[in-house]
Order: structure tokens, then C-alpha cells, then sequence
């Protein structure tokens, strides 16, 4: 009998709070300073939520440890959708950080919506001889450890870029970490470091200006998103590839009437023509999820495929 009416509580509970969700504005926290892709797919993800809930939707940057100063906030925050986070997948940090983790990668999130899908793009600076991805392939082997690579943060997109084409090109750079893509682009046109795998919206304004030069989308044939720039079969790197996206997560305990209704604000957000058109404008693409557990089964499934990928490139926080 007690097990029925605690049953009937929390259903209670459940129906009350979607019922006041959302009360005030919502909280977005995303794992990157403003700059990069996450900050820039963040803000006008947000706009648009904003127009379907009828409260503001609020950024907020909380950088470092590879996301999970971010996702440690969201983790701990009270489950009633007020304060959600916009990241990649928990496996990355799970893998890099094994054991230090303050929060349960696995348990301590649920899946709301998938909202946007890139790839990286290997940009150098103007310095840099090499006018093809052959030619610094060979720069590169000729001269282990001499080149500097900017990379947007420990875990990030870039990272796993950088780590799986040197695996795959047999080359070894000096990697230099940054805390998000827009420090890591500033350093490359600055001239600190030379070569960088930018997701595309730190860097499509610097290409189109002639200020950071392109030798290869991370994808075999390509990106119509990202045109003009060869894919990796093109540029003589057969079957590299690394790509990333980005998605929307609430605190575990979360009421589900609740997660779908964010999943709907989600939802409008990226079937709008103008947020699209934007997020395309950038090299990305508008992805949505069917429904939050659409979007929690495929987290579920590439889980175990990006620990073994981090784990075999020997991608750590050090």
C-alpha cells in the first residue's frame, strides 16, 4: 500500500511540475568559453527554444576540465528543467578522466534532444608552406614534435581530431591546448601555434577572409555545408574521419512530462528555416531527435564506440 501511494506522489509531483515548467528562465550551460562551435550553436538553439517556452533561455559559459566543470553544475542542479546543458557525449570525459569524475557520466544525465551534427575542418596559418594535405603530411614526418596544433580543450572535437590523424597520417605534432576554439583560432592566427582542427563556425569568417588557409574537411568525401575544401579521400588520407554534434541534457530525476517538453522547444527550434540556414551558414547541420529517447538510445549505442576510440589514441587529461 505505501509503495502504491508513493507511486501516485511522485506521478503527482511529475504532473505539477510540468505543469509549472518552466517557471522563469532557463538556464543553458555549456563547457566552452564564447568563440567556438558549442557557444555559437548555444545561442541560437536558445534563441529559438526561447520563442516555443515563452521565458528567456540563458547561456551560460562555464569552461575547463574538458566540459565537466559545466556538467558537474548540471549534474548537481535541481531536476526540474531550469538549468539544462548543451554538450557532446559524457563518454569523452568518462574515458579521459576515468575514476575523477565527481559526477556519474551515465546516470547523472537524461537525454533531451540532439540539435546540431559538424565536422572538423584542418586549417593552418598563412605561414605555413604546405599547400596541400600531402605536403604537410610530409613537413610533418619530416620534422616529428616541431609542429604546434591548437586544440580547443581536453575531450573536445578537436582533440579527437587531432589525435586520430596522427594515428592515421603517422605524424606527431606538439598539441597545445586551449580552453575552446575561439582561444585555440587565436592562437593560430597569432602564429603561436601553425595547424588546427577547428569545428567550422571558429573558422569559416577567418577562410573566407584569407586569414587561415584549408587543406581538408574531416570527412571522406566532404561537406556540401563546408564547399570548395576537399574531403580526406580527396586529399590523399583515405577513411580519416572525425565528426561531432551536439545535444541538449537535463539532471537525472528530471520528470519526463518536463523533458518532453523542452524536447518540443528543441524540436521548433531546429525545424526553424532561419536557425537552420544559420547553423548552415557555419559548416553544421540542424539535427534534431525524434524524441528524448530516440536521442537516448543512439547516446546509449556510441558510448562504448567513443571510449575505445579515446582510449586507443591515447587521448587524456594529464
Amino acid at each position: 500500500m505505501k509503495a502504491v501511494i508513493a507511486t501516485c506522489m511522485l506521478a503527482a509531483a511529475s504532473v505539477a511540475s510540468a505543469q509549472t515548467f518552466p517557471n522563469g528562465a532557463v538556464r543553458l550551460l555549456i563547457g566552452y568559453p564564447p568563440g567556438g562551435s558549442a557557444d555559437f550553436t548555444a545561442r541560437v538553439v536558445a534563441e529559438e527554444m526561447a520563442k516555443d517556452l515563452g521565458v528567456a533561455v540563458v547561456v551560460e559559459n562555464r569552461p575547463g576540465a574538458g566540459t565537466t566543470i559545466a556538467s558537474d553544475a548540471v549534474a548537481k542542479a535541481r531536476p526540474d528543467g531550469q538549468t539544462v546543458l548543451l554538450n557532446w557525449h559524457q563518454a569523452i570525459p568518462k574515458a579521459l578522466l576515468k575514476g575523477k569524475l565527481s559526477y556519474d557520466p551515465d546516470k547523472s544525465f537524461v537525454p533531451v534532444s540532439r540539435v546540431a551534427t559538424g565536422t572538423t575542418v584542418l586549417v593552418v596559418h598563412p605561414s605555413v608552406t604546405a599547400g596541400s594535405l600531402r605536403e604537410l603530411i610530409a613537413q610533418a614526418r619530416a620534422n616529428p614534435g616541431r609542429i604546434n596544433a591548437a586544440s580547443g580543450g581536453h575531450g573536445s572535437a578537436p582533440h579527437l581530431a587531432v589525435a586520430a590523424f596522427e594515428a592515421a597520417a603517422g605524424v606527431k605534432f606538439t598539441i597545445v591546448q586551449y580552453k575552446g576554439g575561439g582561444p585555440a583560432t587565436q592562437s593560430v592566427l597569432a602564429g603561436d601555434t601553425q595547424v588546427l582542427f577547428a569545428t567550422s563556425p571558429s573558422v569559416m569568417g577567418f577562410i573566407k577572409a584569407g586569414r587561415l588557409k584549408p587543406l581538408v574537411v574531416a570527412m571522406r568525401k566532404g561537406s556540401p555545408a563546408i564547399p570548395g575544401i576537399p574531403g580526406s579521400e580527396e586529399a590523399g588520407l583515405p577513411g580519416f574521419e572525425s565528426t561531432f554534434w551536439f545535444g541538449i541534457f537535463a539532471p537525472a530525476g528530471t520528470p519526463a512530462p518536463v523533458v518532453a517538453r523542452l524536447h518540443k522547444a528543441a524540436a521548433a527550434a531546429v525545424a526553424n528555416p532561419g536557425l537552420r540556414a544559420r547553423i548552415e551558414s557555419q559548416g553544421m547541420d540542424a539535427t534534431g531527435s525524434a524524441s528524448p529517447q530516440a536521442f537516448a538510445a543512439e547516446v546509449a549505442e556510441e558510448g562504448p564506440r567513443l571510449e575505445k576510440l579515446v582510449h586507443s589514441l591515447g587521448a587524456k587529461i594529464e
